[in-house]
């Protein structure tokens, strides 16, 4: 789950981390009237929505003008700034062309930069620990700098059994640059924000830029926070944190009843149990000339309720010209995953080829309910079979 920056920053002064002070405005007098409560005399007024390169992107309405990161000199200024933001669409590298309407912004007070640096923690999925990695390349795609710069990007592991130590800071300072009293005050810095990570049960957090002041001082002038999804049970503080309204909606749908669900821009929707799975069933689909229009895992434990709403959300996207069900049966049966098929075809009447192929337990009867719903359903003998029919139903339909 994402949060925005000003959510983010909020969370991690908690811990001690740095940041400096500002106000949500929905609203250009509301920015107006943050941006008077801070010392000035610059103001940066920021939009806030789920997505990096914000001080790059253009609006719709306005593709030649300035970004959706804008520095002013006056309340005056912020509150037309503001007004340029709020209730418009901004398009960046990350949110693709459709872009992203901005529904508020964040106020904050100026700071006096001496340098740029990146900093951001992150689950290794190679080495199961957490890394902190860092760069003198602030203010630059991460991306970019790991592929034509890869020397200037530091990294450094974490122990699960030790945990984070003082000579991890140190490690990265000094490979940074940092001398005398900033050494201390990054170390600090990084020390708050690994306890925020582990506390917080967060997937990755992002400072892009940390900045060096010219007093010495180190802050986080962005914030990009995202958790783990699978850990917000234990957080129902973070979860009300979620804005509904920077998801897309079938995704929206999907996280209120339990489905892992993803929107790809692909013409085949995918209904599988089991996320190795379904990462297969999307290459697969691949391989044999088509592209998935999503990757959905009903998880194990479906039932017919949790597939019916699974197949209104995939055929909620107009794109979608056929779908194939991959299931192999373990704790949800075959013969109970059919029924919920038959049941979802027939309530919500698909007007798309439906591919099935079912294995494990009670795969048999599983075939058996298909087969006799009455239902023009495709049956698949295993995973290639399904692929090959699935796209062959795709050209037969066009």
């Amino acid at each position: 789950m994402n949060i925005h920056e000003y959510q983010g920053k909020v969370l991690l002064r908690r811990y001690g981390v740095t940041v400096l002070d500002g106000y949500v405005a929905k609203t250009a007098e509301e920015a107006e009237a943050a941006a008077k409560k801070l010392p000035g005399p610059v103001y940066v007024v920021k939009s806030q929505i789920h997505a990096g390169g914000r001080g790059a992107g253009r609006f719709k309405d306005d593709p030649n003008g300035k970004g959706g990161v804008r520095v002013v000199k006056s309340a005056e200024d912020a509150k037309a700034a503001a007004a340029a933001m709020i209730g418009h669409t901004l398009v960046t590298k990350q949110t693709g062309p459709e872009g992203k309407v901005v529904n508020q912004v964040y106020v904050e007070a100026g700071c006096d930069i001496a340098r740029e640096l990146y900093l951001s923690l992150l689950v290794d999925r190679e080495t199961s620990r957490i890394t902190i990695m860092a760069s003198t390349q602030g203010g630059m795609e991460i991306e970019e700098v790991a592929e034509h710069q890869p020397e200037k990007i530091l990294k450094v592991a974490v122990d699960p059994a030790s945990g984070v130590s003082g000579w991890h800071a140190r490690k990265l300072a000094f490979g940074l640059g940092l001398t005398g009293k900033q050494v201390g005050v990054f170390t600090a810095f990084v020390m708050a924000m690994y306890r925020a990570f582990v506390e917080l049960d967060m997937a990755i957090v992002e400072i892009n830029p940390l900045v060096v002041t010219g007093a010495g001082d180190v802050v986080a002038l962005d914030a990009k926070v995202s958790f783990d999804d699978n850990a917000l049970f234990r957080h129902k503080d973070l979860e009300a944190l979620r804005d509904d309204s920077e998801m897309d909606p079938k995704e929206l749908d999907a996280v209120k009843n339990d489905l892992n669900y993803v929107a790809l821009d692909g013409e085949i929707g995918c209904m599988v149990n089991g996320a190795g799975l379904a990462m297969a069933t999307m290459d697969i689909i691949k391989l044999y000339g088509s592209s998935p229009a999503n990757f959905l895992d009903v998880g194990g434990t479906a039932n017919a309720a949790r597939v019916t709403e699974a197949f209104r959300i995939i055929t909620s996207d107009v794109n979608v010209k056929a779908i194939l069900v991959n299931i192999f049966g373990g704790i949800a049966k075959c013969d109970m995953i059919a029924n919920g098929i038959v049941e979802a075809s027939k309530a919500l009447t698909l007007k798309v080829p439906l591919v099935v192929r079912l294995e494990g337990t009670n795969v048999e009867l599983g075939k058996k309910i298909l087969a006799e719903s009455g239902l023009a359903i495709i049956p698949a003998d295993n995973l290639a079979d399904a692929a090959q029919k699935v796209v062959d139903a795709v050209k037969k339909a066009a």
